[in-house]
């Protein structure tokens, strides 16, 4: 059903597509999720009813969508980042720049935060939330690459089967995130500008492969 749906909205006018989330966009924005109206949506948009349950399942689905759309988005104001390229001198320092990067990116859109919070509480809604799931699989598979690019390089660990570190860099991504999404106002300019290198640390303890002198010291 979701592969249905996307195909079928990237049919949708462009210019449509634009006005459509925008007018979602700003409605998520000054309700939040539950006291969005779909109504008033459309009547800002100027999408019929029919036409919207066509491209979107409902609320949730146009919500997820919408975070979708936006995160491809901001993802080229960042700059991109292919696991490929990275070889085992810049694997970490890699990802520390994306970070930077996006951080960046996060500064200049305060709008993603607070829709940060409200996918968050969607997630935990047993109602909704399984729209949340797809992004967490599309983010699955990015982290899938990731680990077995690092593990091709030697920088990450191969002493455990991979699903369960792709599980934990997965449980501890999303960990993080909550925490950012929650705490991101109370931060200081300073604890932001050190997430970068703390925050890649935690994932560097969790499955980075033993240094030379970690394993002769092992044995």
């Amino acid at each position: 059903m979701v592969n249905a749906m996307s195909r079928r909205l990237d049919k949708l006018d462009a210019e449509r597509q634009k006005r459509l989330f925008e007018s979602a966009a700003e409605e998520f924005a000054a309700h939040g999720f539950d006291g969005a109206s779909l109504n008033r949506i459309l009547e800002t948009s100027g999408m019929s009813k029919s036409s919207l349950y066509y491209y979107f399942d409902d609320k949730a689905d146009l919500f997820t969508t919408m975070i979708e759309r936006s995160l491809a988005v901001l993802f080229k104001e960042i700059g991109g980042f292919d696991p490929a390229a990275l070889d085992a001198e810049t694997f970490w320092d890699g990802f520390e720049e994306l970070y930077r990067r996006a951080i960046a990116v996060v500064d200049r859109n305060a709008w993603l935060v607070q829709f940060g919070g409200m996918f968050y509480r969607l997630r935990s809604d047993p109602r909704q939330g399984s729209a949340t799931g797809r992004l967490f699989r599309a983010a699955r598979e990015w982290v899938a690459l990731i680990i077995a690019r690092g593990q091709a390089l030697g920088v990450v660990r191969t002493d455990l089967p991979q699903s369960l570190l792709i599980d934990a860099t997965m449980s501890l991504l999303e960990s993080l995130d909550r925490w950012v999404v929650a705490h991101w106002s109370e931060l200081e300019r300073t604890e932001k500008d050190a997430m970068p290198r703390q925050h890649i640390a935690l994932f560097r303890s969790l499955i980075s492969a033993p240094s030379r002198c970690d394993r002769a010291d092992a044995q």
